[in-house]
C-alpha cells in the first residue's frame, strides 16, 4: 500500500472507533468465536503456509501457533463480560460520600507489528486481546513468510470489514508510513534494535507502546536437577522453530558436577526427537528451517567467530537453510555467541560452580526474556527465582509458560515492557479510567475549602495524621 492508501485507511478506522469502543460483550464475543471458527475451519491451510515458509510440522504448527490462539480465545470468551465490567473501588474516608470505579474503554486505533518466527500466534494473539478491548485494528506483518501472510490476509478478509481489522503487507517502509500515523496503542514483537525505533516513533505521537522484545533467555540447571527430564525439555525448547522463538533457552548454566552428564543427556534427547545420525536428522520431517539465507549466514557467522567446543551436530546446509541442532561447551563468555540473541539451534552450555556463580552471570548482563531453572529443591529455585529478574520463565520446564493465559507475557528492560495475554492483553489494549462519583451535595473534602481557617488547619492536619 502506499502511504496515501495507508493514510485513508487509517482515517476510515478513525471514523468507526467509537462505533466499535460501544459494542458490548456480546458483539465483540460474537467476533471473536468468528475468528475461532474460522481458525479451526482453515487449519490446514494455516499447516500449508508455515510448511511452506519453515518446513514446520503440521504438528508443531498446532502446538506452537494455533493453540496458543485457541487458548486467548476461548480465555476471552470466558470472561470478557467481567472485564468490561466497571470495577468498584474502595474509597477512602477522606473522600467520603462518594463511590469510585475504574472501567476499562477502548484505547481507539491500534497497530499490530508481528514478527516472523511466529507469524499466526503472535499476530492473532495480540488481535484477540485488541478486539476484546473494542479496538480498531492494524496489522502489520513480517515481509519474510510471505505465505503464512496471504494466509492471515484471507482469513481476517472473511471476518472483518477494513474499517475494523486491516492487514497492510509491505517491507519497512511500509512499517515507517505506519509508525507516522498518531495511533493510540502499537503493539510490537521483534529485536530490541528494531523495538527503539518503534518506540522513538511512537514518542512523536505520546502513543503508548507494548514492546515484546528478546535477549537471552538463561537456563540454570543445578546438581540436583533430573538431569534426563531436564535434557528432554531444554532440548525441546530449544529446537522449536529450529531454534527460532524469543523464548527459546539461550544458554545453559550447569552445576559442574553434573555438566558432563547433562551434555550426554541432551545427546540423547535430540537423538530421540529427530534420529541418531546426522543423515537421519537433517531429513527429519519433525526439525524446521531457518526463515532465510540471510539469518542463516548470521548463525554461520557466530559459529564461526565463537570460541567454544562442538560436542554435538553442526551440521549446516546452506542451500536448504539448515542448521542441525548443535551442543557446544567451554564456550567463551565473550564470544559472539554469548553476546547476541542466537535465534537459531544452536546451544552453549557453560559450567559453572555452583548456583551463586550462575546467579552472578545472569545478573551481570541484560534482563531476559524468560529464565528457567532446574533443580530438585523447591527452596533452591524458587531462592534462583527471587535473585534474579526476567520478563517470565519456568521451574522444571521451559517455554510453556507462553500458553498459559492466566500468566502475564512480557519482558523487562531491554527484553521489552508490558504485558500480553489473557486479561493482560485486554488491559494492555484499553485505557483503565478511573471515576468518582459523589453521592451526596455534602462531601468531607468540602470541609477543607478555602478560606484556610483554624478549624480548617485542624481538619487537615487530623486527615494527614488519621486518614
Amino acid at each position: 500500500m502506499t502511504s496515501a492508501a495507508i493514510e485513508a485507511l487509517f482515517a476510515r478506522q478513525q471514523t468507526a472507533r467509537w462505533r466499535v469502543a460501544a459494542t458490548s460483550a456480546d458483539q465483540r464475543k460474537a467476533k471473536l468465536r468468528a475468528l475461532l471458527e474460522a481458525v479451526m475451519a482453515q487449519r490446514a491451510e494455516a499447516q500449508a503456509a508455515l510448511a511452506a515458509d519453515f518446513r514446520k510440522a503440521p504438528e508443531e504448527v498446532d502446538l506452537t501457533e494455533l493453540y496458543p490462539v485457541i487458548g486467548e480465545i476461548k480465555d476471552a470468551l470466558r470472561h470478557l463480560p467481567r472485564w468490561m465490567k466497571p470495577r468498584k473501588v474502595p474509597t477512602p474516608i477522606g473522600l467520603f460520600g462518594s463511590a469510585s470505579t475504574i472501567r476499562y474503554e477502548a484505547r481507539g486505533v491500534v497497530l499490530i507489528i508481528s514478527p516472523w518466527n511466529y507469524p499466526i500466534n503472535l499476530t492473532l494473539g495480540p488481535l484477540v486481546s485488541a478486539l476484546a478491548a473494542g479496538n480498531c485494528v492494524i496489522i502489520k506483518p513480517s515481509e519474510f513468510t510471505p505465505h503464512t501472510t496471504a494466509f492471515l490476509r484471507q482469513l481476517l478478509a472473511g471476518l472483518f470489514p477494513e474499517e475494523e481489522v486491516a492487514l497492510v503487507e509491505g517491507d519497512a517502509e511500509a512499517a515507517q508510513a505506519l509508525l507516522a500515523l498518531p495511533f493510540d496503542h502499537v503493539f510490537f514483537t521483534g529485536s530490541p534494535a528494531v523495538g527503539k525505533v518503534v518506540m522513538r516513533a511512537a514518542a512523536e505521537h505520546l502513543a503508548s507502546v507494548t514492546l515484546e522484545l528478546g535477549g537471552k533467555s538463561p537456563v540454570l540447571v543445578d546438581a540436583d536437577a533430573n538431569l534426563e527430564e531436564a535434557a528432554r525439555k531444554i532440548a525441546w525448547g530449544k529446537c522449536l522453530n529450529a531454534g527460532q522463538t524469543c523464548l527459546a533457552p539461550d544458554y545453559v548454566l550447569v552445576h559442574e558436577r553434573v555438566h558432563d552428564s547433562l551434555v550426554e543427556e541432551l545427546k540423547k534427547a535430540i537423538i530421540g526427537f529427530y534420529g541418531s545420525d546426522a543423515t537421519t536428522r537433517k531429513a527429519s520431517p519433525d526439525f524446521a528451517r531457518i526463515i532465510n539465507e540471510r539469518h542463516h549466514a548470521r548463525l554461520l557467522r557466530l559459529l564461526r567467530e565463537s570460541k567454544g567446543i562442538t560436542v554435538f551436530g553442526g551440521e549446516v546446509d546452506a542451500a536448504m537453510n539448515y542448521i542441525s541442532p548443535t551442543l557446544m561447551t567451554e564456550v567463551d563468555p565473550a564470544s559472539p555467541l554469548m553476546q547476541e540473541e542466537i535465534f537459531g539451534p544452536v546451544l552453549p552450555i557453560l559450567k559453572v560452580a555452583d548456583m551463586d556463580a550462575a546467579v552472578a552471570f545472569v545478573n551481570a548482563r541484560a534482563k531476559p526474556l524468560a529464565l528457567y531453572v532446574f533443580s530438585g529443591n523447591t527452596h533452591q529455585a524458587e531462592g534462583l527465582i527471587a535473585r534474579t529478574t526476567a520478563g517470565g520463565g519456568c521451574i522444571n520446564d521451559t517455554v510453556i509458560h507462553f500458553a498459559h493465559t492466566g500468566l502475564p507475557s512480557g519482558g523487562v528492560n531491554t527484553s521489552g515492557f508490558g504485558k500480553a495475554h489473557g486479561f493482560y492483553g485486554f488491559e494492555a489494549f484499553s485505557n483503565a479510567r478511573g471515576t468518582l462519583r459523589q453521592h451526596t451535595r455534602f462531601s468531607a473534602i468540602q470541609l477543607m475549602y478555602p478560606p484556610f481557617t483554624g478549624f480548617v488547619r485542624k481538619l487537615i492536619d487530623l486527615t494527614l495524621k488519621y486518614f
